[in-house]
């Protein structure tokens, strides 16, 4: 049997084994516990990190995405610029064809209308002789137009086809008018009356005179008084005074035109 003391020595050498191994299990718990939270924090850091990196790798994306559409828009753009600079070369190049295209019409069309004044005038000259005043007068502008710097081409043969057109109406229209004349050496007014380019008669206002234009003596020649009525009522006709009806007048006869 163990002595009191020698089992007190033993309690006690046991307690302090036992005191000694929890303090080494203590140790050993509190490096766990403290490498568990090293590990932890680790751990919050990395997946920090990772959430900054993830962040920035969508930022780069959508910055890489917004500069695709900006790229794609440009080279969407730079193609359109491309074809409105192929389509103002190709204007350009009409354009200047048809500056070329105009300076030779220019040339050629400034003659035409020198023919056409021309051509005008000696018409009227060998027509018959109605309204001298008001055509001389239509021929003097043209004329004058025609020297004309601030005037354009196109209104200089606008205006001639005008007159050639007024010309054209003459020959299918009847009129009569009053106007003077010079008979024996005299000044007389008388009504005339133009039956298209047909004939043309005068009558002195007292009915005492009756005449027509002879087309190849290029003179007034008196008519017998028989053709006093047909004229007169031929001017009533004109003036629309009377209805139209069949008229018998003396004409000149055809002449073969000069080449």
């Amino acid at each position: 049997m163990l002595s009191l003391s020698r089992k007190l020595q033993l309690i006690a050498v046991s307690t302090a084994f036992s005191l000694s191994s929890l303090a080494a299990n203590a140790d050993t718990l509190s490096q766990a516990i403290n490498t568990e939270t090293a590990i932890h924090a680790d751990a919050v850091k990395s997946q920090s990190t990772i959430d900054t990196l993830d962040d920035h790798t969508r930022k780069m994306l959508e910055q890489y995405r917004s500069a695709t559409r900006q790229i794609n828009t440009l080279l969407t753009y730079n193609a359109h610029l491309k074809e409105l600079l192929n389509s103002q070369e190709e204007e350009k190049a009409s354009l200047e064809q048809q500056l070329q295209e105009i300076e030779i019409t220019q040339r050629e069309i400034v003659p035409l209308l020198l023919n056409m004044e021309n051509s005008l005038e000696q018409f009227v000259q060998l027509d018959l002789p109605f309204l001298p005043e008001e055509r001389q007068q239509r021929l003097a502008s043209i004329k004058d137009m025609m020297t004309r710097a601030d005037v354009s081409n196109s209104e200089k043969f606008r205006r001639l086809i005008e007159a050639y057109q007024i010309e054209n109406n003459y020959g299918n229209t009847i009129e009569a008018y009053r106007a003077n004349i010079e008979l024996n050496g005299a000044i007389s007014s008388v009504d005339f009356l133009r039956l298209g380019r047909v004939a043309l008669y005068y009558q002195r206002l007292d009915g005492s005179e009756t005449g027509f234009w002879h087309k190849t003596e290029k003179r007034w020649e008196p008519l017998a008084n028989e053709y006093r009525n047909p004229i007169r009522q031929g001017l009533r006709i004109a003036r629309k005074e009377a209805a139209p009806d069949l008229l018998t007048l003396p004409v000149s006869a055809a002449t073969e035109a000069v080449q």
